[in-house]
């Protein structure tokens, strides 16, 4: 007889697995339950059948063996939800690129039974709404999107993600900015907490960890429902110019960025690994500063080219990153930037951190090992957020 915890649940998701086996007369406690419906896991009454021997001959063994030692040769993908749950609705506030993206990347994925965009701007959410629908004739895909002006389109979303807001101007400090959307967020947050108070609330809105702040004050919601995506963004920069600069695939490529979002991000380069390899064994010291400065400018590096706008088609895919974590269709950690308490020493303050996401939103921060200046870097990230929200309320007084 075993005794199934919560704790044997959290390890088994950890390692990408998804369901929980067990036998006759196994206890599995009620936290354990819990937690098996929070991740979306299968329980599955054993013993398994045992797999049937696969024979291979020793041909086809050889040249197996061959081909994985070639240097073109990736791993495969690693595991993920087998069983991902669709979600019941999805709000997105603000039908401007981004929202725009996120909204036609979550209908041709079937993420959603619904989706429902808000935008204050009269006909524009209804406009994305009707063309996104419209393509589900190529995608197959039988979400049912809505749009408009109201805010009781919240109205029971699972998840909301609120993207509305204003970039910054010429000129523009990062107080300003945050004294401008800010207003914007908090009144999203308010709405949202009167309409569908179990929502998770994904904020895109810049500056990002200071507006997660805004919505979590604005909504009375506890951590668990409010969260910010930075870190899914800087870390596929990141990936991207590190498989570069290395010439290999992105898939070859494990990084990834904590911290602020913006310059006092935090690429964690002492975990980082490039087929497998730790990246100081394959990239040079000056070819990994160019990666790091490169992830850290990559938005200002996109504003400029454009030059009326910035990127959108990249943040979306790290939105639904996001969402796909939420929902049980990505397996393991992420980093999203949510309120600290107490870990890595601090409390009080939003930063992006490895997290594992569940139903309802957040279920644990993840501790990674850093090193001595990757420490340093983070807190000095967290006194950043905390010292712009007191200029913006001095400018507000």
């Amino acid at each position: 007889m075993t005794v199934i915890g919560e704790s044997q649940v959290r390890e088994e998701v950890k390692k990408g697995r998804r369901q929980i086996v067990y036998l006759q007369g196994d206890i599995i406690t009620p936290q354990a339950r819990e937690a098996i419906a929070t991740f979306g896991l299968e329980l599955v009454q054993g013993p398994l059948p045992a797999p049937e021997p696969r024979v291979v001959d020793p041909a086809t063994a050889v040249r197996r063996v061959l081909y994985r030692s070639a240097p073109r040769w990736m791993a495969p993908d690693p595991p993920v939800g087998l069983r991902p749950r669709r979600l019941s609705r999805l709000a997105v506030v603000g039908a401007g690129n981004v929202g725009t993206t996120v909204a036609h990347l979550a209908a041709a994925s079937d993420m959603a039974a619904e989706i429902t965009l808000v935008d204050v701007v009269a006909g524009l959410a209804a406009s994305v709404a009707l063309d996104v629908e419209h393509s589900s004739g190529v995608t197959g895909a039988s979400v049912k999107v809505s749009g408009g002006s109201e805010s009781g389109l919240l109205a029971d979303a699972e998840v909301v993600v609120i993207t509305a807001g204003r970039p910054r101007s010429p000129g523009m400090d990062r107080a300003g900015l945050i004294a401008i959307n800010g207003r914007v967020v908090r009144s999203v947050a308010e709405e949202v907490a009167a309409h569908a108070p179990e929502a998770v609330m994904v904020v895109v809105t810049n500056p990002l960890d200071e507006m997660t702040v805004e919505a979590l004050s604005a909504s009375g919601f506890g951590r668990k429902q409010v969260l910010g995506m930075a870190g899914t963004l800087d870390s596929s920069r990141l990936r991207y110019l590190l498989a570069r600069e290395a010439g290999v695939s992105p898939r070859d490529v494990q990084a990834v960025c904590l911290g602020r979002h913006g310059p006092q991000m935090v690429p964690v380069l002492s975990r980082a690994t490039i087929k497998g390899r730790p990246v100081g064994r394959v990239l040079s010291s000056e070819q990994i500063q160019r990666c790091v400065e490169g992830t850290i400018g990559g938005g200002g590096a996109v504003v400029s080219l454009r030059r009326t706008g910035s990127a959108f088609l990249a943040p979306g895919h790290a939105i639904c990153e996001v969402l796909d974590a939420l929902r049980g269709q990505r397996a393991g950690m992420i980093p999203v930037s949510v309120m600290l308490e107490g870990e890595y020493g601090m409390e009080g303050v939003v930063l992006g951190v490895p997290a594992l996401f569940g139903k309802g939103g957040l279920i644990e921060v993840g501790e990674m090992g850093l090193s001595e200046e990757e420490h340093r870097a983070l807190r000095e990230a967290g006194e950043g957020v905390r010292a712009s929200l007191e200029a913006a309320r001095a400018l507000s007084v």
